[in-house]
């Protein structure tokens, strides 16, 4: 099923609130001007208006930027009852350093395991002490 942009499309592939809601909504909440939020994703503040109006629909990529401005997923933006998950989150960061850790050589990756492991053995013994009376 290709799902129309401009609506706001609910897990049955029904349609439910449209996009330009959504966006008018999350934008209020971030408390932004139509002029304040063009500026954040590239565009004019006509252009935004257009989208709250349903007027015209944003492309893939203002998708994307609006999903990052707004932090907020591309699927909560376009699909009627995905729960509200930011785009950008302590877990990203997480994940982007792990990723970073293989770019390291023998040594220091064996360094930087020892020290997770001790992390994670010293907060299992500490969770194991405060559940002793």
């Amino acid at each position: 099923m290709a799902a129309q942009w401009g609506w706001h499309i609910d897990q049955e592939g029904q349609e439910a609130m449209p996009l330009g809601e959504r966006i008018r909504s999350l934008r209020k909440e971030a408390g932004w001007s139509q002029a304040e939020l063009a500026d954040k994703i590239g565009v004019d503040a006509g252009r935004v208006s257009r989208y709250e109006a349903g007027r015209i629909t944003p492309s893939a990529e203002a998708l994307v930027r609006l999903a990052d401005v707004l932090n907020v997923s591309i699927d909560h933006l376009l699909v009627e009852g995905v729960p509200r998950r930011p785009l950008h989150s302590a877990e990203d960061a997480l994940g982007d350093r792990l990723a970073d850790v293989g770019e390291l050589g023998a040594e220091d990756l064996h360094l930087v395991l020892s020290f997770i492991d001790a992390l994670v053995t010293k907060n299992r013994l500490k969770a194991l002490a405060g559940g002793i009376s």
